[in-house]
């Protein structure tokens, strides 16, 4: 008998690997054997993403991984209408980002973490507010204490991926710093947690 969870996990450390051959066959496989679940197919076409956009895939698929705990159905959605976007439905991509520019963040390519909390404030919940720029704009870091209080804020929603691709990219200058050591550490609690489920 085909255990499905140890797939899925098997399939998932291939995808966080980059190895994206491998996961989409695990993820390939787990769809034809559970047909019903749809998810199986959404984590496959992440990996179709990667191969031209690595980065929006990874978000994408951090995103799916804390949204679908919390709402499966509405996670699948919500992936579709930006895979939808995503491949040019210009319409939809428009009224995906109306949301955004409403919420006073303008198309920059990155807001001011000062600012990003006021938009935390004003949509009431960090994830909310960060699925808001997650796909357009990135935070503009400008001090270690908020670099610090938005990876720990990413990891407590769920985007795990997201956090790792922060502190590695921010690595180099806080080296063997102490509140660095315990984020990545908070990352694999997490990261246990969350397999444990």
């Amino acid at each position: 008998m085909i255990n499905e969870k140890r797939l899925l996990n098997e399939a998932n450390s291939y995808f966080l690997n980059k190895e994206y051959d491998k996961a989409l066959f695990l993820y390939s496989q787990l769809s034809s054997l559970f047909p019903l679940k749809r998810e199986y197919k959404v984590y496959a076409i992440f990996c179709d993403i990667a191969s031209e956009d690595e980065q929006k895939a990874l978000t994408l698929y951090d995103y799916f991984s804390a949204a679908s705990l919390e709402d499966m159905e509405a996670a699948i959605s919500y992936v579709e209408e930006v895979v939808n976007a995503y491949d040019g439905d210009i319409d939809k991509m428009m009224e995906m980002l109306k949301d955004i520019t409403e919420t006073g963040v303008d198309s920059l390519d990155a807001i001011k973490y000062d600012d990003f909390k006021k938009l935390v404030d004003s949509r009431g919940s960090f994830r909310v507010a960060f699925e808001d720029i997650m796909f357009s704009t990135k935070v503009a870091i400008e001090s270690k204490e908020d670099f610090f209080d938005f990876v720990s804020k990413l990891i407590d929603n769920g985007f795990n991926t997201t956090a790792y691709s922060y502190l590695d990219g921010f690595n180099e200058y806080f080296t063997y710093d102490k509140e660095i050591e315990e984020l990545y550490k908070k990352l694999e609690e997490k990261k246990i947690a969350n397999n444990h489920k």
